[in-house]
């Protein structure tokens, strides 16, 4: 036997007629409005206690930097010293540890086209990608023909609703949406 689903009825106000959908329209134009002017004042909030945390750090961030920067000549100085007693690049000691790391490698190509002609033209051809993707835009331009494509479906965009209340001027000139 199978289940009936019940569900909830809306809780939520419909409009009556074209004169009460107007006012609907109005107070979603205020509640904008009202939010951005929320939002706006909270980015402003945020910017100032950023740029005040900023000053506070940044004489602790030179700070910082001058020490690193001294330790990081004593140790290049003392580098032989140093690595030879623990045998590796990480020296441990009781605040803390230093050392130096190897950056992983990386492949910088200035001239694209001319590097894989020279790929080509030495026979590396393992160090080429050929990349094989469907072109969307395509099958979308002619949809009559990819419609025929095992596999291929083209949807419907669909239909959204919107609502979009007469803008009014902020107090500091800003528009709301």
């Amino acid at each position: 036997m199978s289940r009936r689903i019940k569900t909830t009825a809306s809780s939520v106000a419909a409009p009556r007629d074209q004169a009460e959908a107007d006012r609907f329209l109005a107070e979603i134009g205020a509640a904008q409005r009202a939010r951005l002017l929320i939002e706006k004042a909270a980015e402003e909030t945020i910017a100032a206690v950023r740029e005040r945390m900023a000053a506070e750090a940044a004489p602790h961030a030179a700070r910082i930097e001058a020490l690193t920067r001294g330790l990081q000549l004593w140790a290049e100085a003392n580098r032989e010293r140093l690595t030879a007693t623990q045998g590796r690049k990480t020296i441990v000691l009781p605040s803390g540890q230093f050392g130096w790391r190897l950056r992983p490698p990386s492949v910088r190509v200035k001239a694209v086209a001319e590097v894989i002609e020279a790929l080509k033209r030495l026979g590396l051809t393992r160090f080429i990608r050929v990349k094989e993707e469907v072109n969307k835009e395509a099958i979308l331009a002619e949809p009559n023909v990819a419609m025929n494509v095992p596999g291929l479906t083209i949807g419907s965009a669909g239909e959204d609703f919107f609502v979009e209340p007469i803008t009014e001027a902020l107090e500091d000139g800003a528009r709301a949406p």
